[in-house]
């Protein structure tokens, strides 16, 4: 997020309130100036409730797994629509940072099914 952030910090530094007018970002700026509010781009803000955890530890890797590949599908539309060769070399790293998360929550997930099918053959028995 901050990486993100310091990104749309970078490119919107010294915008003047006409620009962020002419693209439609007015209240936007009205509510946070040039400043990064974590929003999804329909506006809805961050809030803790969207990060959910049963205390099921598979579940909860089932969840990270998603939430990587939300991120990566984000990344995958950010350089769609980018045609700035500096941003578009930040979220390549980020992108790729996300398939390398996606990869170890997944190894993750097959030693907890492992730990957790040995455990149920010892209760079973």
């Amino acid at each position: 997020m901050e990486i993100v952030g310091s990104l749309v910090s970078q490119l919107s530094k010294d915008a003047p309130p006409k620009e962020w007018k002419e693209m439609e970002s007015w209240e936007y700026y009205a509510d946070n100036g040039a400043s990064v509010s974590p929003q999804s781009a329909q506006g809805s803000p961050f809030s803790a409730a969207a990060v959910a955890v049963t205390g099921d530890p598979l579940t909860n890797l089932y969840e990270d797994l998603a939430a990587e590949q939300k991120a990566r599908a984000v990344y995958d539309n950010i350089l769609r629509l980018s045609d700035d060769p500096d941003v578009n070399e930040v979220i390549k790293f980020l992108r790729q940072r996300e398939i390398i998360h996606f990869q170890r929550f997944g190894e993750a997930k097959r030693a907890e099914r492992n730990s957790f099918c040995r455990t149920t053959l010892i209760f079973a028995t």
